[in-house]
């Protein structure tokens, strides 16, 4: 079984665990979905954490903390069809290539939707940066 790099843009399949579950004292996500990696460092000891942002179907309230995926891409990434939004006020860390992550559904040894446009990727990245610098992020370490 291969592993994809982790490379920021990349979407893929992961438990992702909400910040509210974790408050409560969850360990496990409660169901897998869509997860772009914003940000892959490789460490001293050669480890690569990784910070994903979660998709989502249900519309954030806060509109300036997520952003939408348009059709064609959900479509090129082989997702549903249902308005999905990339929630940029909280991600999860994890050492790659970690427990959460899973296969895309209806396979067995593909681990990646895909990449995101860069121009939409750009917009992610910059978001989740901002609000994590504004202290206005949640990060759940998940190791």
């Amino acid at each position: 079984m291969a592993f994809p790099v982790p490379e920021p843009g990349l979407v893929i399949p992961y438990s992702y665990l909400w910040r509210y579950e974790h408050q409560t004292g969850k360990q496990e996500g409660r169901k897998h979905r869509p997860a772009v990696i914003v940000l892959s460092i490789e460490k001293q000891d050669e480890t690569r954490i990784v910070t994903v942002a979660p998709v989502t179907h249900i519309k954030p309230r806060d509109l300036m903390s997520c952003v939408e995926i348009p059709p064609s891409v959900k479509q090129y990434l082989g997702l549903d069809h249902q308005k999905s939004w990339v929630i940029l006020n909280e991600v999860n860390q994890f050492a790659w290539p970690g427990y959460d992550l899973t296969p895309v559904p209806g396979t067995k040894n593909k681990f990646e939707y895909g990449f995101l446009p860069p121009k939409l990727f750009d917009i992610i990245k910059a978001g989740v940066l901002d609000l994590i610098i504004k202290r206005r992020a949640g990060v759940t370490n998940r190791d």
